[in-house]
């Protein structure tokens, strides 16, 4: 139930890979965010996108069903706001008008196809709403005194550098209170997978060449956003915390866990090599991971992983709440 001074809104995010929903109650006076609902389904919306310039007739139906299962949800939370944006599956397809057609005929609104900016922007006020200033190195391993939970705010260092790694691009946005520079660039792990890594498991050359491709896209992410004033890493979406989910040993995955979780660099790379080394069914078998992510997920964590190599950081904080939490926002606050 809505308390006093909360609004009861719902957003959608439809990526290359996945599309997930969060119905919320927000505070924006006492700067509070309640999850009523949150839910994610693998619909590969951006399968073989990249090979023809257009959304699939398999991917559109998969896509569509999910949304009509999202759009009952919203009706039965009676959310008053509602958006759903789009990333780059969407920016990419020729036939982008008949998949507006189908939301708009199943959700009574249009989606917002956005720009790679305006993805990086949401992505940021989501990651980061609920990190505060860096604490004592005690406090600031993610342990309240007693051994219990956090208390928030989080402890952070600004800036921040968060890395949404999604299925056709990654966005960094660099900043502290407010995003100063953003960038979005086509390595996502959906993408890198279909143009490289054909091998079940991958071949050395394929490895070679996905990686050549990801640090050639952190070259221009390096000219064009500020990554050497960052002291945090945030990463974001279903790679990273996947990664941080097998890093920490979950026998399942664990939301509550995961987020805020901070995984040293070189545990990071020790899992993307063992993740490169299986076959798509060793993956599956891993407890945490999501059924529809196994033949992407070594992608994922590759980017993750030159990442950290790339910008020289010593560790990646995983956050659970991104672009989705950042939609949310925007429906109460007016941002992007």
């Amino acid at each position: 139930m809505n308390h006093p001074g909360t609004v009861r809104v719902a957003a959608i995010d439809c990526g290359t890979n996945s599309l997930r929903l969060l119905i919320a109650d927000v505070d924006a006076e006492a700067g509070r965010l309640t999850d009523v609902d949150r839910r994610m389904e693998i619909v590969r919306l951006g399968q073989g996108v990249d090979a023809t310039g257009r959304l699939g007739a398999e991917p559109l139906a998969r896509t569509f069903r999910a949304l009509e299962r999202y759009a009952a949800a919203i009706r039965d939370a009676r959310a008053v706001a509602v958006r759903m944006v789009a990333t780059s599956a969407t920016r990419d397809a020729e036939n982008a008008g008949e998949f507006i057609a189908g939301v708009i005929a199943i959700l009574g609104l249009a989606p917002e196809v956005l720009t790679g900016d305006e993805e990086a922007f949401l992505s940021f006020t989501g990651a980061t709403a609920e990190l505060g200033p860096a604490a004592e190195p005690a406090e600031a391993a993610g342990q309240a005194p007693g051994g219990g939970q956090p208390a928030w705010p989080v402890p952070a260092e600004p800036p921040y550098l968060v890395v949404d790694i999604g299925g056709g691009s990654t966005e960094f946005v660099c900043g502290s209170g407010q995003p100063a520079a953003a960038l979005s660039v086509d390595i996502g792990c959906v993408r890198l997978t279909e143009r490289y890594l054909h091998g079940d498991p991958p071949e050395a050359g394929e490895i070679a060449a996905a990686t050549a491709a990801i640090d050639a896209a952190l070259d221009t992410v390096a000219e064009k956003v500020p990554v050497a004033t960052a002291r945090t890493l945030v990463g974001l979406a279903g790679s990273v915390t996947t990664v941080t989910g097998i890093a920490l040993g979950m026998s399942r995955y664990d939301a509550a866990r995961i987020h805020h979780a901070r995984i040293p660099a070189g545990r990071v790379h020790q899992v993307t090599s063992e993740l490169l080394g299986q076959t798509r069914q060793q993956r599956a078998r891993i407890g945490v991971m999501h059924p529809g992510r196994a033949d992407v997920i070594a992608a994922g964590a590759l980017v993750l992983d030159r990442v950290l190599v790339r910008f020289g950081f010593a560790e990646v904080m995983a956050s659970e709440h991104d672009i989705l939490d950042g939609i949310a926002w925007s429906l109460v606050t007016g941002g992007r």
